[in-house]
């Protein structure tokens, strides 16, 4: 990455997150000697993890770390997505947000209350005490977010930042941002203004994946390969990659698909309907890296690692900054996409972001390059399956809906029911066994939570 000098400029800064002396991490509870629930969370992830060799070369390489780290990183955010909203429940008005760090991943989670840190610490997550809650950040970046039009054009990212316990602004004319967070009506208390040179553009000539082509020559490529009732499905992509109605045709110039929606600015998605001609399957392309299955798109935490997939650059990796992030590229402001240090290119737009067998996102642009290091952005899929629609198409030919989805009709599972380890549901078509035993709620979906069910 280039190096960045940051220099905090205007606007209050947040307070400093205090780690807590807890129980160590992964520690089994001296009473009880039961697993805690990432032990547990953790456990289920393995039994069901093999990550392709690709993925873990492209990890070594990419993160600096040993292929055992790697694998067990990637075993441990599984395991820290599935534990995410029980923490949140657990923690209620005061839950601050969590997060992995270090070079395995290590979980941790923050709240406002020094009393709640125990019970943070029971759940074998490392605890930090926070000064402001995650629901009073969310509420300071919606206001700036209310306020993008107004924004100047040298402030064009900001985002919430959960390990800093803040909302930050990045600009390369502080005074000029920090004005515009004061009359934004955000609490300016919970807002850092952080001095950077970074210059975001949406990346139009291609997309992760295999590339596409629209009309006479723009070139993209396929985020992720979806199915849709009544409809022979297609791929999800950046919006600022063709408008609804255009045409598309494939690497190999063949007659491929229309957009059947596109949204840009404001968001940055889009899907394509292909032809009967072309069928889509549950992988990912990763060029020397081979084909990375794509088995359900459980939301990776700040920390976490995640890779890339475009037709400039091919495959890069780094990890997940910031979740919901705002930033204003020339066209506009595009809210909810999540900040990277992946590297892409101009012709990487629409590309597949993948965490595991995870998929995460379409990119939808950025700034530096695959030569020096950047930031790149990427539009969140299961806003997009939400939107449209859509199933991802996963590895086998099956499908995941996006985790907001109602369960297909025909299943047994059901949100609000006690599963116990060894029961036995269907959804979607197949059938799943329960690994750990919970209270099922939306979001958690059999084949969007493999820390608990496993597919038989």
């Amino acid at each position: 990455m280039l190096p960045r000098r940051t220099v905090t400029a205007g606007i209050a800064l947040a307070a400093t997150l205090v780690t807590v002396p807890a129980a160590a991490f992964a520690a089994r509870s001296a009473a009880s000697q039961d697993a805690t629930p990432f032990e547990a969370a953790r456990t289920a992830a393995a039994a069901v993890a093999d990550p392709p060799s690709g993925l873990v070369g492209a990890l070594t390489r990419d993160l600096g770390v040993s292929a055992e780290q790697a694998r067990t990183r990637l075993v441990n955010e599984a395991a820290a997505a599935a534990l995410e909203p029980r923490l949140r429940a657990l923690l209620g008005d005061s839950y601050a947000g969590s997060w992995v760090t270090g070079p395995t991943s290590t979980p941790v989670a923050a709240t406002t209350d020094p009393a709640r840190a125990g019970e943070i610490a029971g759940y074998g997550v490392e605890a930090r005490v926070a000064a402001r809650p995650l629901a009073a950040l969310d509420a300071a970046k919606a206001a700036l977010d209310r306020a993008s039009a107004r924004a100047p054009r040298t402030a064009p990212v900001w985002y919430v930042d959960v390990v800093e316990n803040s909302v930050v602004v990045l600009t390369y004319t502080p005074a000029k941002a920090a004005a515009w967070v004061e009359a934004s009506g955000a609490d300016a208390s919970a807002v850092k203004v952080v001095r950077s040179d970074e210059r975001p553009r949406t990346f139009y000539d291609v997309r992760g994946g295999d590339a596409y082509y629209i009309g006479s020559g723009t070139r993209c490529s396929v985020g992720f390969a979806v199915t849709r009732a009544g409809s022979p499905g297609g791929f999800v992509s950046a919006g600022h990659c063709g408008a609804t109605g255009s045409t598309t045709s494939g690497a190999n110039r063949v007659a491929q698909g229309t957009f059947r929606g596109s949204s840009f600015p404001g968001n940055d998605y889009s899907w394509v309907e292909v032809t009967s001609q072309w069928t889509p399957a549950g992988v990912v392309y990763a060029y020397g890296s081979g084909l990375l299955p794509v088995r359900g798109s459980a939301v990776a935490q700040p920390g976490s690692a995640v890779c890339r997939s475009g037709s400039t650059t091919g495959y890069h990796c780094g990890t997940v900054q910031q979740l919901d992030t705002s930033v204003t590229y020339s066209q506009g402001t595009v809210t909810g996409v999540t900040r990277t240090n992946v590297c892409a290119e101009p012709g990487d737009s629409g590309g597949s972001f993948i965490s595991g067998d995870q998929a995460q996102g379409v990119t939808s642009g950025g700034s530096g390059d695959c030569a020096s290091g950047g930031t790149t952005y990427f539009q969140p899929v299961n806003e997009i399956l939400a939107t449209y629609g859509l199933t991802l198409a996963t590895q086998g030919g099956g499908g995941s809906t996006p985790p907001t989805s109602p369960p297909p009709t025909g299943g047994t599972w059901s949100p609000g029911v006690a599963y116990a380890a060894g029961a036995q549901v269907t959804y979607g078509g197949a059938a799943y066994v329960c690994l750990q035993g919970h209270t099922s709620q939306a979001g958690w979906e059999p084949p969007n939570v493999p820390a608990l069910w496993q597919r038989v």
